[in-house]
């Protein structure tokens, strides 16, 4: 049998602590590469370097630093730098959650969504702390070595990210949970630099999370290790049939919204925005593949 190949990223840096005790943990699942950014890259969600070359430098077997995002590492690694396509792929431990609306801009979870986009199964994952002299990911890298057995056993569905958040501290369990929402208050500092030019920084603002007992941000709040199934496909399915009925008022010809089997009714209802989440009622979704 294989030894599994494992890739491990982040958003940190090569030389950051979070992606050391990761890479450490899966040592003993199978064979672990790390190409990872060679400075800290925060935020850069999933963006890809195209407008100036990427350089990787060998640190030493099996590691390697890119001067680009985590997305552009795991691309680089999966088509150039891995011996063979991996098993499983790793984007953390980051130091700071990443849970609710930051998903679509953290670079972690960009990582692991860029393995996903290749079919492999990808997990992110993050430490819900501040900032701190020093940090212990012991219980957020031992965590995700469990996981990361039960995903190379069992695979991941089609298109699905496991994004896991670890409380500070000893958790006091796991829950399956879902992404949270929050009201954001963004702040703007404004300033002159030493040439008089008005120069503006964004400051991370304030937030007001929304009460959901099923949510990350209530989970790793009660002391539970969070673990949100994302998908790559960000399609509010439950609404498209009913805004299919606005195909006529929209210009599309009596003859073309007829043939579309998908089509809603004439007599159906607007599209629903004042359910919980502004979902209309869900419809069924097709068999997962599961990714092996």
């Amino acid at each position: 049998m294989t030894t599994p190949l494992i890739l491990v990223t982040n958003d940190d840096g090569v030389h950051a602590p979070g992606i050391k005790a990761l890479a450490a943990s899966l040592a003993a699942l199978g064979t672990v590469h790390v190409v990872a950014p060679d400075r800290e890259v925060s935020a850069c969600a999933q963006s890809l370097t195209l407008k100036h070359p990427l350089r990787a430098e060998r640190l030493e077997e099996r590691v390697h630093a890119v001067d680009g995002t985590p997305a552009d590492c795991v691309n680089l690694a999966l088509v150039k730098l891995l011996p063979r396509r991996p098993d499983l792929v790793l984007s953390g431990i980051n130091r700071g959650a990443n849970m609710g609306e930051d998903v679509f801009y953290s670079g972690t979870v960009g990582g692991a969504r860029e393995g996903t986009f290749f079919g492999v199964p990808s997990i992110a994952v993050s430490l819900a702390v501040r900032e701190a002299r020093e940090i212990d990911f012991g219980a957020a890298a031992a965590f995700a070595a469990k996981l990361a057995a039960i995903v190379l056993s069992k695979g991941l569905p089609e298109r699905t990210l496991l994004n896991v958040n670890v409380p500070p501290g000893a958790p006091a369990g796991v829950a399956v949970t879902v992404q949270g929402r929050r009201e954001h208050e963004g702040t703007i500092f404004e300033g002159l630099d030493p040439r008089r030019r008005t120069y503006y920084w964004i400051e991370e603002g304030t937030d007001r999370w929304l009460s959901d007992e099923m949510s990350d941000i209530h989970a790793v709040r009660s002391g539970l290790i969070s673990v949100s199934p994302l998908q790559s496909d960000t399609t509010h399915h439950a609404v498209v049939p009913a805004f299919r009925g606005w195909l006529p008022a929209l210009g599309a010809t009596a003859a073309a919204v007829a043939a579309d089997p998908r089509r809603t009714p004439p007599d159906a209802p607007p599209p629903d925005t004042e359910g919980p989440r502004g979902e209309a009622a869900a419809l069924g979704d097709p068999p997962a593949r599961v990714i092996k």
